[in-house]
């Protein structure tokens, strides 16, 4: 599997970065598609998103240089620690770099961060499994040694030194394709604002724990037993669950309330 995409002139563009750009787009014109359904309008939907894809970045690298700082970046030039275009970012750091964003935003304009977050939440899964792709080709997130017939084979000079293994990242393409449809059909039926984003929480959580059961390049455990990874699924999993009661007790109580 070659990384690169295409070359425009000298330079090379790998798969990782066309994947990443892709997503951004699909999941801003699906955002913004989806929003006037239950009435924020579009326009709010592409003012935040060059924001949010920047801060979305600027997490999802700071959580990989500062997890990897000692042996990976604690010696290397400066430059080393803005190459996005080599991968190093994680999820997490962009999804609390982006809800930062989205909090602001909410506050200056004086609408609901709940209304906001329920129409992106679904474009997010799906710009997600997009980038899972990226993944697959550029040889990243890769998985455990794997006998079954889909086992995946990357060059020799890869870590997995040519075994097979599991193709863990398009099991979070698919994974993530579903959670998205599932998302696109709660949304035209919700029943108060908050419910969509929530359940993007817990049930994003929940798949990712288990996808981490199939990763093979994850070296950080806590107390020998969960990834750092799966750490972070069980507080969304606890803070989409109590969003979901509280959001839920909030729409049942018949007092006036504010969003």
């Amino acid at each position: 599997m070659d990384p690169v995409a295409f070359h425009v002139g000298p330079l090379a563009v790998n798969w990782y970065a066309t994947m990443l750009a892709l997503g951004f787009v699909l999941a801003l014109v699906t955002a913004c598609w989806r929003a006037p359904l239950t009435g924020v309008p579009a326009h709010y939907i592409a003012d935040i998103f060059p924001l949010a894809i920047l801060s979305s970045l600027l997490g999802a690298r700071l959580w990989h240089v500062v997890s990897n700082w000692e042996g990976n970046y604690s010696g290397a030039p400066w430059r080393e620690l803005f190459a996005f275009q080599q991968g190093g970012l994680v999820y997490y750091g962009g999804l609390f770099g982006a809800m930062m964003v989205v909090i602001v935003y909410a506050r200056w304009r004086r609408c609901s961060f709940w209304k906001l977050a329920d129409a992106i939440a679904p474009s997010v899964a799906l710009g997600y499994a997009i980038t899972r792709f990226g993944c697959f080709v550029n040889g990243c997130c890769w998985g455990r040694a794997c006998d079954l017939p889909w086992g995946v084979r990357y060059p020799a000079q890869h870590p997995t030194r040519g075994d097979a293994v599991h193709p863990v990242q398009l099991y979070g393409l698919l994974l993530n394709l579903m959670l998205y449809a599932g998302l696109e059909w709660l949304y035209r039926r919700k029943k108060f604002d908050g419910q969509v984003f929530g359940w993007y929480l817990v049930i994003y959580a929940l798949l990712r724990f288990f996808a981490e059961l199939f990763r093979g390049d994850q070296a950080r455990y806590v107390n020998g037993l969960f990834s750092v990874a799966q750490m972070v699924c069980v507080g969304l999993l606890v803070g989409g669950v109590l969003l979901l009661r509280w959001r839920g007790w909030l729409a049942d109580d018949p007092r006036p309330q504010t969003s």
